[in-house]
């Protein structure tokens, strides 16, 4: 039993899916930035977190290997050091992303206000 729909059968059936699909879509806020904020915005931060990594790991390799060139300890002091480096990087981007509280902040009160913000 072949059942052959009618043209209008179709196009009654799109408009109760196109009406569906319009109740699950996550509603957009009214005051997003545009398309700006989406592509250009998160390439940006993604930028500065990279650069902050990856200038936490080259302090860290160029301080060892300066301590290395003055005490003569190749390559432990730049093995040392690029490790400390590779930690720090990961603060720092923990800390930039908003993950990792500052250190000596303290957590906000449960009042509202935060304690750093100036009265």
């Amino acid at each position: 039993m072949t059942h052959q729909q009618e043209p209008g059968d179709l196009e009654k059936r799109r408009r109760d899916l196109e009406a569906a699909l319009a109740l699950r879509k996550p509603k957009v806020p009214s005051d997003a930035g545009g398309a700006k904020t989406g592509g250009v915005g998160g390439f940006g931060n993604a930028l500065r977190l990279s650069s902050e990594f990856i200038a936490g790991i080259l302090v860290g390799a160029g301080l060892g290997w300066f301590i290395d060139r003055m005490a003569g300890t190749s390559p432990w002091g730049l093995i040392i050091f690029l490790l400390l480096g590779f930690g720090a990087g990961i603060l720092n981007v923990l800390r930039s992303a908003g993950l990792v509280a500052e250190f000596g902040s303290k957590a906000p009160e449960k009042g509202g206000s935060d304690p750093r913000e100036k009265k």
